[in-house]
């Protein structure tokens, strides 16, 4: 059986662009990363293979090289997060987000022995962060990791009770989940937006259509290998058919006539916003240039990494037809921690 994938991007009009410094930054965020062995050798090959610091390089790609290091490093550590957390019960998974949250907010402490290495990481992370970080940037950057967090510890709650949310409900949850309001942040590093500005409501409409557009193609292009798994409660195909009653092409319809409208009204309120001045003017034409190539960014990282199709990715993103995966086996799962570590070291 097979299915096909909307073009939901046809008329998006950022091109595919990438960091100069792509390889460089690539290279040195992965030896930082694989210096915590957060996997087991085996899985962090297959970790690897995800290329995180393309997905950065993508979604940074005007930034500069410094920054586009900081996009790399945050990437790798979003993933560890959410490797092993997907393989944790909510209880666990909120010890990890204490654990990262006191990490940031605490550099300046040794972090404690026996500590998963997370916080380790996270406070190597925002130690280099905070350098090429404005201090608006940091205090975004902050809140919003807070608070996507705590999202996954809900993630994880639904999880262990085998919760399946309504679409609106998931909407909500998955805003956070998605870790791009901390990622957003980075295209802040040499602005001082006021909050104003930030939250103003066109600023805020172009930021909240983009998230979804970011959901809806990481959900379309993730949901073949979460479905062979059985970890696709997480994801909006699962939950329009069961909230609509209706199979997989129908979901897939429902997905691009969605993102029809996002696309649509991105572009229009991009064209029609109001004027806060010339310097602060200049920072929003960054910014929402910022937003629009993040959409781009991840669409086609989705299909140039090994995660979601392996070597068959850009034959899916030009033909859009994908065979649908059988249930998978144990020892063919994706996830990278599939679990060579003892428990102890995961709480």
């Amino acid at each position: 059986m097979h299915f096909f994938l909307p073009d939901t991007l046809a008329r998006w009009p950022w091109p595919r662009a990438i960091n100069p410094a792509y390889e460089e930054c690539k290279i040195a965020s992965e030896a930082w990363c694989e210096r915590y062995k957060a996997f087991s050798p085996k899985a962090q090959k297959a970790f690897n293979l995800g290329n995180f610091g393309l997905l950065a390089s993508l979604a940074y790609a005007r930034q500069p090289k410094e920054v586009n290091r900081v996009g790399c490093d945050l990437m790798n550590l979003f993933f560890v997060y959410d490797e092993h957390s997907d393989a944790m019960d909510a209880d666990s998974v909120s010890v990890w987000a204490d654990i990262i949250m006191d990490a940031l907010r605490n550099t300046d402490i040794t972090r404690p022995l026996g500590e998963p290495v997370v916080g380790e990481m996270t406070k190597s992370f925002w130690l280099n962060a905070m350098k090429h970080l404005g201090p608006t940037a940091q205090r975004r950057f902050i809140e919003t990791f807070d608070t996507y967090t705590q999202a996954v510890v809900i993630q994880a709650s639904d999880r262990d009770h085998k919760t399946y949310r309504c679409v609106e409900s998931y909407f909500e949850v998955r805003r956070d989940t998605i870790g791009a309001k901390p990622s957003f942040a980075l295209l802040e590093h040499d602005m001082e937006l006021p909050d104003e500005v930030f939250n103003h409501h066109s600023i805020s409409l172009l930021r909240d259509l983009s998230i979804d557009m970011i959901i809806l193609t990481n959900d379309i292009t993730s949901y073949n290998v979460e479905q062979s798994r059985g970890d696709d409660g997480h994801n909006i195909i699962k939950l329009v058919m069961l909230e609509d009653q209706t199979d997989l092409e129908g979901a897939m319809t429902f997905v691009s006539d969605l993102y029809d409208r996002l696309l649509d009204t991105f572009l229009d309120t991009a064209q029609n916003l109001p004027s806060f001045g010339e310097t602060i003017d200049g920072w929003i034409l960054r910014y929402i240039d910022g937003l629009g190539n993040w959409v781009r960014a991840n669409d086609c990282w989705s299909f140039e990494s090994w995660r979601y199709f392996k070597g068959e990715g850009l034959t899916v993103q030009r033909e859009r037809r994908v065979e649908l995966l059988p249930p998978a086996s144990k020892s063919e799962l994706t996830s990278s921690c599939t679990c060579s570590y003892p428990t102890s070291l995961w709480v």
